[in-house]
């Protein structure tokens, strides 16, 4: 990264630093300073407009990255710590610069998407400003094109959707706000170290402000990646949603061609762009190609004008199910000076950034369903339902396709799902275990709503595989039958005949009864046909935790995404709940082939196709 400008104030990721300091740092206050609760460990990066420090917050116990406005051409340090204009001249761009950058810290606090960098706490002082976020670690994506083009690893569309999905989310979370990015670029996301979930960096507002204000433009865009419209406002040539719809497309011809589009301003004139459904070889779908074609052209208001439309292009529909982009919190106030600045709004049980990878546990016990995010460690504290009846035989591990072949001609004829807007009643569970049968779910196929019968999550899910679309054969299994608590980790396999989504159910030991995925952590969900998905991933590995038991698994792979708030299901913090209430409601109010738990299937366009296949498996939670 050493070849960035340096009026760059984009966060440089580097390896952590050593704790010895360096002999000359330049602008960059002391190893061993303290700002508050937060004492200064090493330096991550300097740009032309700030600099990025590790930090140990005292008062939570975790690494963070801490970032100081420090424009170098206007502002020099004084005294030790204090921040002083070179000239008086320089005052008022300093002075913009800075309200920039505490008004972009204020604009990032709102916002809560695991895309997006997290600002945890923001305070003027020394005559700067500081903004506090976790210490992320990872390489980016410019970077990791040039690794795979070195090891021969070819960028496929399968990949570069993964990235486009929670990218895309992001924007959109933004974009909700009035916000926009205009800074996109390869250089300007990075991959997480083991998790390799794309976050999106720097806005660098304040590099725009003091760019405007000194015109100069060479400090604000990149050519290849800017649109025409971010080179003068003039009428008819706004910024936009467009404007980063442009960027994000730009970063993906590069990833897939190795150069940029030609710059925009001279495309105006003569339009030398090889559309990706040239440039491409034939190596991607039309789709996909046209889409980015599409979000690249040259004149904005001829060019995909938002998020949602270049989600439906490139076929990334929103599921109403699935974890969406979240509204922004209110936004947060400034903090007192840093010597007496509130504590960060991060959870009472927040532990060091260095526990990143700390696994997820199925918590039992607690009395609400919430995420836990802090230093980049995740936890999920999961809502407990009651229990069903024991049903020591109501699933078999990996199920083959064969029950689908068995139930009833009509019911397997029709296996699309109810409609949208006019979900029929839903069966009720019988509070009795069914019969132990090899495939118990090819009796229960179609249900008649019968009043007072409580909610059995374990028959719903035999009743979604019993109504699956034939010859589509999905299986899935534990990683062993039994888990140790306490010591083990969750661990299976899905695999499919066909393309398709992957959505995971549980019934927990505990009681509660989720979507297990896709999740806050994971929202792709796509498998290729024959491929074998090894599930929890490293984003969001899960502990063992009790109680004894039995826990019931639902795969569905379906050919569309799939809506279950048709059934309850609640996404409010990591996972999707089902609390009783909804899931008991949904059930009473649906009759037909299958379950309600099935979900109904979402597009962009119609017909919209219902086929899905399924299958459970069980898995035991022993003493450690």
């Amino acid at each position: 990264m050493s070849d960035q400008p340096e009026d760059d104030d984009r966060t440089i990721i580097r390896p952590p630093p050593k704790p010895a300091p360096a002999p000359d740092i330049g602008n960059a206050l002391p190893v061993g300073y303290s700002l508050g609760e937060f004492e200064i460990t090493g330096m991550v990066g300097e740009g032309g407009f700030g600099i990025v420090y590790l930090a140990w917050d005292h008062s939570l116990e975790r690494k963070v990255a801490l970032k100081e406005y420090m424009p170098s051409a206007l502002a020099a340090r004084t005294g030790g710590t204090q921040v002083s204009v070179k000239s008086e001249r320089h005052r008022d761009t300093f002075e913009a610069g800075r309200k920039s950058f505490v008004n972009e810290a204020k604009l990032l606090a709102q916002f809560d998407h695991p895309s997006l960098v997290k600002v945890y706490r923001f305070w003027e002082a020394n005559g700067t400003a500081y903004m506090v976020m976790p210490f992320y670690e990872g390489v980016t994506l410019k970077d990791t094109l040039a690794e795979r083009k070195r090891n021969g690893q070819p960028v496929d569309e399968l990949w570069l959707l993964e990235l486009l999905d929670p990218l895309t989310e992001a924007l959109a979370v933004i974009h909700n706000e009035q916000c926009f990015h205009r800074d996109i670029a390869p250089d300007n996301v990075i991959l997480l170290k083991g998790s390799n979930r794309p976050l999106l960096l720097d806005f660098g507002a304040a590099r725009r402000v003091i760019g405007d204000m000194t015109q100069a433009l060479t400090v604000i865009l990149k050519p290849g990646y800017a649109p025409v419209e971010q080179y003068a406002e003039v009428p008819g040539m706004k910024q936009g949603a467009w404007t980063d719809v442009y960027a994000l497309a730009a970063s993906v011809y590069y990833a897939i061609t190795g150069k940029t589009p030609p710059p925009s301003v001279a495309r105006l004139m003569t339009d030398s762009y090889v559309s990706l459904a040239q440039a491409g070889g034939g190596k991607f779908s039309e789709r996909f190609v046209h889409a980015i074609d599409r979000a690249l052209v040259v004149k904005p208001e001829e060019r995909t004008q938002n998020i949602a439309e270049l989600r439906r292009d490139l076929g990334l529909e929103a599921d109403a199910g699935a974890p969406a982009p979240r509204k922004p919190k209110p936004a947060a106030s400034a903090p007192a000076p840093a010597a007496k600045a509130a504590s960060a709004p991060a959870p009472r049980a927040a532990a060091p950034a260095a526990e990143a990878k700390k696994p997820l546990a199925l918590w039992a016990g607690l009395g609400v369903s919430a995420l836990l995010l802090a230093g980049g460690g995740a936890w999920f504290a999961l809502k407990p339902t009651p229990a069903p009846a024991p049903v020591a035989t109501a699933s078999t591990p990996a199920p083959a396709p064969e029950p689908a072949a068995t139930p009833a001609p009509a019911p397997a004829a029709t296996p699309a799902p109810p409609d949208a807007t006019a979900l029929p009643p839903a069966p009720p569970d019988n509070t009795a275990p069914p019969a132990p049968a090899p495939a118990p779910a090819t009796t229960a196929a179609t249900h008649v709503p019968t009043a007072g019968q409580p909610l059995n999550a374990v028959q719903e899910f035999n009743n979604v595989v019993a109504a699956q679309t034939p010859g589509w054969t999905v299986t899935a299994a534990p990683a062993k039958p039994a888990f140790r608590i306490g010591r083990d980790r969750l661990g299976f396999s899905v695999s499919s005949a066909r393309d398709g989504y992957v959505y995971v159910l549980l019934k927990g030991t505990d009681g509660s009864f989720m979507r297990l995925f896709p999740n806050a952590m994971a929202g792709n969900n796509r498998i290729r046909a024959g491929e074998t998905l090894k599930l929890p991933t490293s984003a969001w590995p899960m502990d063992v935790s009790g109680p004894k038991g039995t826990d019931h698994f639902l795969v569905i792979v379906s050919a569309s995404k799939r809506d279950f708030t048709v059934a309850g299901l609640q996404v409010e913090g990591g996972f999707g709940d089902f609390p009783d209430d909804a899931a008991q409601k949904a059930v009473d109010g649906f009759s037909g082939p299958g379950s309600v738990f099935s979900g109904r299937p979402t597009c962009s366009s119609q017909p919209c196709p219902g086929d899905y296949g399924a299958a459970t498996f069980t898995s035991e939670e022993i003493d450690g």
